[in-house]
């Protein structure tokens, strides 16, 4: 190097001396103007239909209100329980895991981009032993010491962008994290409403029954009394009787449904099984949703869609990680360099030591691998295949899902009218029979086809106005309507103690 002394090949004095000042502007302005190879990510456009359904639209529909929907639902135990979901569940827990070691692989990321510094320092002491002088005497050398410290630098110089575009790729992993994030959100508060409408459709269900069965005893004490005055066979009797322990066998089926429900809530909530039994058993009507639901246009799922943005931000990371490998195929130049000291004392090494530098670029050039980084790159690219078909996988499912709750809804809606008209018209039937029976004007026969239809009608029109609710839900969960509340990512489950340099404890297998 020129003006370096001829002592030492890297040179030695001063730190820095000698180096040219070309080299290091040279260096510089490589560092700065860096390019970078691989393609560059743009979000891809999609072919979306303009409208909702096949019929074609006069007009757009309102843009959907997604925020807290589950309130429209009037119910104010549910409310309460989404507060407490979100704040207990462990899948929502895990997500949050997720978005810290996102954010942490994003950091490590781009501590690459700078250089990189460690310190060194090294102690020998010794002695040369005792010499045999030629008079027979001793000679003991007071020993000798050796002591360094120093530092070693290393920086790659970013030239092809393989560095940058891992960057990229971390930041993308950190957008689908957190996407992710918000898609254990909206899947968390669907199920916990889903589970509630069933668990308050059960109870409906239990109370008919047993209202139903009390009817029915009411009727098999008519029978009998009839029975005994000789107006009826034994035949009626046993029909009664039978009427009454098949309307009560259904009973304890429901009452395991219901219970199966309150269990999945307590969990969701992220409690045990049992917690919210007691909550629960204070009987509540089956949630009434507010309708109808505006829908917007169907690009609005690219956007309000957790799962599809997530999808998105994946297909972006797999792009980049293609200029990361393609990067790999090209020239890396590295500076490297370090500065020691070295003195007989500890306290020598800031006055009187020996201070040497060394300072040089590297250059590394793939001449011949065999074809694995062409490999790699084939094989980022296929990755992004899978990316982007996995996100127009994701925009179809997302469509698929907003057609079926819509139409799910509309008809449930429908089959509900009819049914509240059919058990309307079943109750006045079963009224009029029993009145004509007790009269004596009509048999048996036509009371029991007259209450076991009414009770399958009633049956039936708590089951739709759940499934009413459930596709209410459906429907909003297929437009992206999750949990917008705040949610702190920061907080670790599981907080160490001290974890600095400390004596282990001896860990023996659980066997002994």
């Amino acid at each position: 190097m020129a003006g370096a002394p001829a002592s030492s090949p890297r040179g030695q004095g001063q730190p820095g001396a000698g180096v040219p000042k070309a080299v290091l502007g040279c260096l510089l302005a490589l560092s700065l103007a860096a390019c970078a190879v691989g393609p560059e990510y743009e979000t891809p456009a999609l072919p979306l239909p303009g409208h909702w359904g096949a019929a074609p639209r006069t007009h757009a529909e309102a843009a959907p209100n997604l925020k807290a929907w589950w309130r429209r639902m009037g119910d104010p135990v549910l409310d309460a329980l989404m507060d407490e979901a979100v704040a207990g569940n462990l899948d929502v827990a895990t997500a949050k895991a997720n978005v810290r070691a996102a954010r942490a692989s994003y950091r490590q990321q781009v501590g690459s981009l700078f250089p990189q510094v460690t310190g060194n320092a090294s102690g020998t002491r010794g002695d040369n032993g005792g010499r045999v002088g030629s008079g027979g005497d001793v000679t003991v050398d007071s020993g000798y010491g050796q002591y360094q410290a120093g530092l070693d630098a290393g920086w790659e110089i970013d030239l092809f962008g393989a560095n940058r575009r891992g960057v990229e790729a971390a930041a993308f992993g950190v957008d689908a994290s957190v996407d992710d994030l918000d898609a254990a959100l909206l899947t968390l508060v669907g199920d916990v409403a889903t589970n509630y409408a069933d668990a308050r459709g059960y109870q409906a269900q239990i109370a008919l029954a047993r209202r139903t069965a009390a009817s029915q005893r009411e009727t098999e004490a008519l029978t009998r009394r009839r029975l005994d005055a000789g107006a009826v066979s034994a035949l009626d009797a046993a029909n009664a009787s039978g009427q009454v322990a098949s309307t009560e066998a259904n009973i304890p089926e429901i009452e395991a449904a219901l219970a199966a429900s309150v269990h999945r809530l307590s969990v969701l909530t992220g409690q045990p099984p049992a917690t919210l039994v007691r909550r629960m058993a204070v009987v509540r009507a089956v949630p009434t949703p507010r309708l109808p639901v505006p829908r917007g246009i169907p690009a609005d799922v690219l956007a309000s869609r957790p799962d599809v943005r997530a999808a998105e931000r994946r297909l972006g990371q797999s792009t980049a990680l293609i200029g990361q490998a393609e990067a790999n195929r090209y020239p890396a130049i590295s500076l490297t360099g370090n500065i020691n000291a070295t003195g007989t004392q500890i306290g020598d090494l800031g006055r009187a030591s020996s201070i040497s530098w060394a300072f040089g670029p590297s250059l590394t050039v793939p001449i011949f691998t065999g074809g694995q980084l062409k490999a790699a790159v084939e094989q980022a690219e296929a990755g992004r295949d899978q990316s982007y078909l996995a996100y127009k996988s994701s925009v179809l499912t997302a469509l698929e899902e907003v057609e079926n709750a819509s139409v799910s809804l509309a008809q449930q809606r429908i089959r509900t009218g009819k049914l509240s008209s059919s058990s309307a018209s079943y109750r006045e039937a079963a009224r009029l029979s029993r009145s004509l029976y007790e009269n004596g004007a009509s048999s048996f026969l036509d009371v029991l086809t007259a209450e076991r239809s009414l009770y399958s009608a009633e049956t039936q029109l708590i089951q739709s106005r759940v499934a009413t609710a459930k596709s209410y839900i459906a429907l909003n969960k297929a437009l992206g309507g999750g949990w917008d509340g705040m949610v702190d990512t920061s907080a670790q489950e599981v907080v160490d103690g001290y974890t600095g340099p400390h004596f282990a404890r001896l860990k023996l297998p659980a066997s002994q």
